[in-house]
């Protein structure tokens, strides 16, 4: 019999992933570069995340190991979200959702390699499944090479970050991983503009509508949505989560 919890837990999942999906239709909506979008919405994510933290008293102190672990797996985040919505501004949000579909392929194989068990067959099936809608597209949608590479990488950097989250949700709070990984992400995107002069050389400001439109990526798409599905991700698997 299922456990009450389990589907309290798969009805919340669900919750997220109409969130999560909305966050294409935002993209497509925001006019700003990808990587500026980017950086507003973990901007935006980072304030939401300490607030709460604040708010709840939440301790969020952590041993330097686990500190560099987590800023690490936030540069993935960023490098995800940069390929996605890249890949939605040169395609479209069908194309990109279509082939970003091929997260669970990736995911049936690095969440055995990087958890050290098994594969089980029926996971790695069904991710295949996915493989030959992405051969449709690619077949019938060859003007949107681009947006369809780009959503590839998207979906293998999704993968991996939720499998490494997976490793790791129940060693802490699932606001202070968020968190640490915001920071981490934004912190890398900073130091990259940095850089290469982007803040002096033309970096993109938000209009009033794509201000309120961050204000929703930020705060209800990925600081409550981002921190729900880490905590997800303790009694469910990378691979349950990514098939939903």
């Amino acid at each position: 019999m299922i456990k009450t919890s389990h589907i309290k837990d798969h009805l919340h999942l669900h919750f997220i992933v109409v969130l999560l999906g909305f966050t294409a239709i935002l993209g497509a909506l925001i006019a700003l570069p990808a990587t500026e979008l980017v950086w507003y919405r973990m901007l935006f994510a980072c304030i939401g995340l300490w607030v709460f933290l604040f708010a709840m008293k939440v301790p969020y102190k952590l041993p330097s190991k686990q500190v560099v672990q987590l800023l690490g797996i936030g540069i993935i985040v960023a490098l995800h979200w940069i390929t996605f919505f890249h890949a939605i501004k040169v395609s479209n949000v069908s194309v990109t959702l279509g082939v970003f579909a091929s997260v669970t392929f990736f995911t049936s194989l690095l969440e055995p390699l990087l958890q050290k068990r098994r594969v089980f067959w029926l996971e790695l099936l069904l991710g295949i499944v996915t493989i030959g809608g992405i051969y449709l597209i690619f077949r019938f949608e060859l003007r949107f090479t681009e947006g369809i590479i780009f959503s590839l990488t998207s979906a293998l950097l999704n993968a991996l970050f939720v499998v490494l989250n997976r490793n790791i949700s129940n060693s802490y709070h699932p606001g202070v991983i968020s968190f640490y990984e915001m920071i981490g992400g934004f912190a890398f995107l900073t130091l990259f503009f940095v850089a290469t002069g982007q803040f002096s050389n033309g970096f993109a400001l938000p209009t009033t509508s794509d201000f309120i439109f961050l204000l929703i990526l930020g705060i209800v798409c990925t600081s409550y949505a981002f921190m729900a599905m880490v905590h997800i991700l303790k009694s469910l698997s990378a691979f349950t989560v990514m098939l939903a």
